[in-house]
């Protein structure tokens, strides 16, 4: 009978745990950065919406496991939204699958459907199945055509509920006349600018000035020459109060032709003026990316991944709100830069090169296949190549400048290769920090993750330590087994001896 009370207990105490969590949840985050707390910025978004936000999710039912969880992922994550929100995010949740009338829906929407393999009675088959969600405020809409399994959802989620609410959005200025890459070329950052700001489109040399409607100015990659009036709008935009964001080239790499070239377009003795240096030279790290080369073996030709230290890998950044959350940036032939101003300017150093980099003339020769790179090469530690200048830049009011020694790190090209997000994250933070709105760069960084092991690691010094530790991975699950076994075995002998001396 007590048996029976007991059973009883622990059942009424589960069930009760249950409806304790069911109306308080709380959920325990262990990661690194917190992958499963909303950031601070989310919640700020959340708070300051005026009008309800409406979000329809179309996801199909009877979806295998792994995907079935990102369903109810998004469905946690949807009430803990309209929770903070308090009640202006409403949501529901619509299976196209049911019937066409609700397919239909989906695809006047905007979601498509994908094909999911599915195993059924032991065959794998292709399902097609619903995965996506629109945003919807009066008559503006977001959509989200496709919410991939495991992919963090809260930016996408969050972004798209600011754009909505957005009415009025502030515009910057990208500056063109002089050879710079085009909207089409700039997908990634017009994607990301365009949360919060109208990306227009402004021809220097058409225009008498820069409008100061503009609070923020972006002047990416130009290949031609600036004259004397065209430097002047700059610097009137500067005197009143308008801020710059410069991604500039003065050297380029060219692969058809395996050579290094200078760039002149007048920027870099503008620059000068300011108390910036920019050489025309090349950065080379031993930290760095790598290009496909097709190299001959025998009768074949291969294509190898071969390290080209003129692609930095650049990990060293402030700490400053333009670097929260980056962790590396990829950058294409850049060049190194020196504060030379006065005490009027003041400059800081955004992000810097490996302890092993160095730097190569301008007028190179690029020598993938026989180069061979020595610590000779990598003498020069800790070069700049993004830094920020504060202070009277022109005229008597104080203004702002973000410069990249690389113009082309965030151009997407006319191609379809994606930049890494980080690059993109860099540029864009700039103008969020210029431009006074600073909410979304939380947001923007989080879960764009690396972990490259460390260098330290890597050198042939320390290859005693990573064969100690490939051992200690492969051998203390088994010790520990074993060792939990003895134990076991142990613990029962001794009971046994127990029970016996007790019969005796």
């Amino acid at each position: 009978m007590k048996k029976y009370y007991n059973s009883l207990i622990l059942i009424g105490i589960l069930i009760l745990v249950n409806l304790l969590s069911y109306k308080f949840f709380y959920r325990f985050d262990m990661t690194s950065d917190h992958q499963f707390t909303l950031s601070n910025a989310t919640k700020n978004i959340l708070k300051s919406l005026d009008d309800p936000v409406t979000i329809t999710a179309y996801f199909s039912k009877n979806l295998p496991p792994d995907i079935q969880k990102t369903r109810e992922d998004f469905r946690d994550m949807l009430e803990e939204y309209a929770g903070i929100s308090g009640g202006m995010v409403e949501y529901r949740f619509v299976d196209p699958s049911s019937d066409k009338d609700k397919e239909q829906e989906a695809l006047q929407s905007g979601i498509r459907p994908v094909m999911i393999k599915v195993r059924e009675k032991d065959e794998i088959k292709q399902q097609k199945s619903f995965l996506g969600a629109t945003i919807s405020l009066d008559e503006r809409k977001e959509i989200i055509p496709f919410i991939k399994p495991g992919a963090p959802l809260e930016y996408e989620l969050s972004t798209a509920i600011k754009k909505v609410s957005i009415e009025n959005k502030p515009p910057v200025a990208i500056l063109s006349g002089h050879g710079e890459p085009g909207l089409d070329e700039l997908s990634q950052v017009e994607q990301s600018l365009s949360i919060l700001y109208n990306p227009e489109t402004v021809d220097l040399k058409n225009v008498n000035e820069i409008s100061p409607k503009y609070k923020v100015a972006l002047l990416i990659a130009p290949k031609d020459s600036f004259d004397t009036g065209d430097l002047q709008k700059l610097d009137k935009f500067l005197s009143g109060g308008g801020n710059l964001v410069l991604a500039i080239n003065s050297v380029e790499g060219d692969f058809q032709n395996s050579r290094g070239v200078i760039v002149n377009t007048g920027i870099e003795n503008w620059l000068q003026e300011k108390g910036l240096n920019i050489e025309h030279k090349f950065v080379v790290d031993f930290d760095c990316g790598t290009v496909s080369v097709q190299q001959k073996q025998g009768y074949f030709t291969m294509v190898n991944q071969v390290k080209f230290p003129f692609l930095p890998i650049i990990r060293n950044f402030a700490d400053h709100t333009i670097t929260k959350g980056i962790e590396e940036v990829i950058l294409k032939f850049a060049s190194p830069m020196k504060f030379i101003g006065d005490s009027t300017v003041n400059f800081v150093e955004l992000a810097t090169t490996s302890d092993r980099s160095g730097v190569v003339d301008g007028n190179t020769y690029f020598d993938v296949i026989n180069k061979k790179w020595t610590s000779a090469d990598f003498n020069r530690p800790n070069i700049p190549v993004a830094g920020i200048l504060e202070g009277k830049l022109a005229g008597d009011v104080d203004s702002k400048m973000v410069v990249y020694s690389d113009g082309d790190f965030a151009v997407t090209g006319k191609g379809r290769n994606k930049v890494n997000d980080n690059n993109i994250s860099f540029l864009v933070n700039a103008v969020d920090w210029l431009g006074d709105d600073t909410g979304l760069i939380e947001l923007r960084t989080k879960g764009v993750v690396s972990r490259p092991i460390e260098q330290k690691y890597l050198t042939e010094d320390a290859s005693g330590k990573r064969s100690l530790i490939k051992y200690l991975n492969f051998g203390l699950p088994i010790l520990l087994v074993i060792l939990i076994g003895i134990f076991m075995m142990q613990r029962r002998k001794a009971i046994r001896i127990k029970r016996m001396q007790e019969e005796y």
